[in-house]
């Protein structure tokens, strides 16, 4: 058995971390502690110094094909992967740092390879984190390889979770395709046969597949899923930010099927459930585009329209009028008719939802 417990990190790694001096019968057992200690005080920066110390002293104390050394491994290769920037602004940074950790899973895919075999649950781990530093199309074939592993270990809940992470690394992609999608909606499936009610990631992943199911205007699937959700998070007693998304897509969901009556509740609850300033206005939940006028439009004809309304207590527009026109009537009677299908969440104050006043500004302009 491995001596040493692999951890989820959240940090960045420092290129300071990759030389070291010769090892003394203590350093790593002081960086290994120091790591744990990190882990379980949620310290990113030490985290950071650690995670990729303990391993590279392990590299001195273990056999390089050891069991320990794929768990260090993995440990420095998720505190990489999981602190690449997300802007393009340091494409260079996150370059290194999926560098960094896809050599760092290479070495525990092989170790786990030697001690357990080709076709071993173990080796998920590693494969999971080679997709995710290579690119989404080197990817696929590191998934390909877990889920036939998950497909063959005759564990539900298993294959439910490599399912859902092969949805997860590829649902934004260009490679997201029908056979990716039903493996989320296979995941969620196995958990609601395995999970409580109240499981977070049973109920996580309803809110992903109701958001499926309305992106395909499978409308009373989603609106089953997302009831869902927000049935299990009003048990809560603090607001999660998946239970206001839920809310908002019902809102959206029903609108579109001209069922206002239905969003009503949805948008006062989204109201009622965030914190107003008094100078905040109103937050949209659903809008509609104006209509460009079709005669504007052939003369190249371009303008702005500024409309003020009142939102009333169920998040309706009302007396929308017009405050500044640029371009003819004809975009002041598309502005108006669309605003008035538009759909917010009313404003609280002292708990109680109040009409308020709001304004916005069309721009009608011509891609050329």
């Amino acid at each position: 058995m491995p001596l040493l417990p692999k951890a989820i990190l959240t940090v960045a790694l420092s290129s300071s971390m990759l030389m070291f001096n010769p090892l003394s019968a203590s350093e790593f057992n002081d960086a290994y502690k120091a790591y744990i200690a990190a882990v379980e005080a949620k310290n990113n920066a030490d985290i950071e110094q650690y995670a990729l110390q303990a391993y590279q002293l392990g590299t001195k104390k273990f056999a390089s094909d050891s069991l320990d050394v794929a768990m260090l491994a993995l440990n420095a290769g998720d505190a990489s992967i999981q602190n690449v920037p997300s802007n393009h602004d340091n494409a260079a940074q996150a370059s290194a740092l999926k560098k960094q950790a896809f050599a760092l899973y290479k070495v525990a895919l092989a170790n786990y390879k030697k001690e357990y075999g080709d076709e071993a649950i173990e080796l998920i781990d590693p494969l999971m984190g080679l997709a995710d530093s290579s690119s989404h199309k080197d990817a696929r074939q590191y998934l390909n390889d877990a889920l036939a592993i998950a497909e063959d270990s005759d564990n539900p809940m298993l294959l439910a979770n490599t399912q859902q992470a092969y949805f997860d690394m590829l649902s934004t992609s260009r490679f997201y395709t029908r056979t990716v999608r039903n493996y989320m909606l296979d995941a969620y499936k196995t958990y609601q046969q395995l999970l409580p009610e109240n499981s977070i990631k049973r109920v996580l992943a309803a809110y992903t597949v109701g958001s499926i199911e309305y992106a395909e205007k499978h409308y009373d699937k989603a609106e089953i899923a997302l009831l869902y959700v927000i049935k299990q998070f009003e048990a809560l007693d603090y607001n999660h930010p998946y239970e206001l998304a839920a809310h908002a897509k019902l809102v959206q969901l029903y609108e579109l099927q001209g069922h206002s009556d239905k969003s009503t509740q949805h948008c006062i609850a989204i109201g009622n459930m965030q914190p107003w300033r008094p100078e905040q206005e109103q937050t949209p939940l659903f809008r509609v585009n104006p209509n460009y006028p079709a005669s504007y439009a052939r003369k190249n004809k371009e303008g702005s329209i500024q409309v003020s309304f009142t939102v009333d207590e169920m998040g309706f527009v009302t007396e929308p009028a017009i405050i500044n026109s640029k371009g003819g009537s004809a975009f002041e009677k598309a502005s108006l008719e669309a605003v008035k299908k538009w759909r917010y969440a009313p404003k609280f104050i002292d708990g109680k939802a109040v009409a308020a006043k709001s304004s916005v500004q069309l721009d009608y302009t011509i891609r050329r």
